[in-house]
């Protein structure tokens, strides 16, 4: 019985330990700035809109953090729609069948490109990347002549989003920036292609890492990597 005893309390405080390093490493990546994946060309340079865009230095905070730290899976409100984890299965180009495209719209990086969306299942382009590119003056040429701008995955060229709908181009452009990444609604995703693992990584059917759900107040949010939707549609 006191052997018992004795391995009781010794299991419990370390439990108790585990939960709160876990508690203090998430807390520390939140209130850090740092890396994720870097073509080493991240300078300052903005583009204009309605209002000045901030080019913020890379991020530390791993869109996958929570589930590395092993807090267990999250419940998505429809229409998100759940896939399988092996639809990330290897491939003959890490999850993909095809590395990225040659030519990325809005100049996007194709060496971050690939090793984001093909051989990676967590890490980001750095926060604030996708201002650094042509995406913000070009989108904004699309949105006016079309309505909307279409995001295409980088290694098949399927559509994968269309925005902005439901709200203006600056809304979500200045959601976009809040959070450092483009931020898409469930009413921009298309379904067809799209799917959200249990743990909230959100991928392409092909195998593309794009990004992750990040619900907030309002509900879910789609946090996608640029350089994962830079493609060019197939027919170009």
């Amino acid at each position: 019985l006191f052997s018992c005893t004795s391995l009781l309390s010794a299991i419990i405080p370390l439990k108790l330990k585990i939960a709160a390093m876990r508690v203090f490493i998430f807390a520390a990546a939140l209130s850090s700035s740092a890396l994720g994946f870097s073509s080493g060309n991240s300078g300052s340079s903005a583009h204009s809109t309605s209002q000045s865009i901030e080019v913020r230095q890379p991020s530390k905070l791993r869109m996958g953090l929570l589930d590395m730290l092993g807090l267990g899976e999250k419940k998505f409100d429809a229409p998100c729609v759940i896939g399988d984890e092996s639809i990330m299965s290897p491939k003959s180009h890490g999850t993909s069948a095809t590395p990225v495209q040659q030519n990325l719209r809005w100049k996007s990086d194709g060496k971050v490109a690939d090793n984001v969306c093909n051989f990676n299942r967590h890490y980001a382009e750095s926060r604030g990347y996708w201002t650094s590119t042509d995406f913000v003056k070009e989108s904004k040429e699309e949105y006016e002549k079309n309505g909307e701008i279409k995001f295409y995955d980088s290694n098949t060229g399927k559509l994968l989003f269309n925005a902005p709908k439901g709200r203006s181009y600056d809304d979500f452009i200045k959601e976009s920036v809040s959070h450092g990444w483009p931020s898409f609604r469930d009413e921009e995703v298309v379904w067809d292609d799209v799917r959200c693992l249990a743990n909230g990584e959100s991928v392409s059917l092909a195998g593309t890492h794009l990004g992750h759900n990040l619900p907030d107040s309002t509900g879910n949010r789609y946090c996608i990597n640029l350089v994962s939707i830079a493609g060019r549609p197939t027919d170009e």
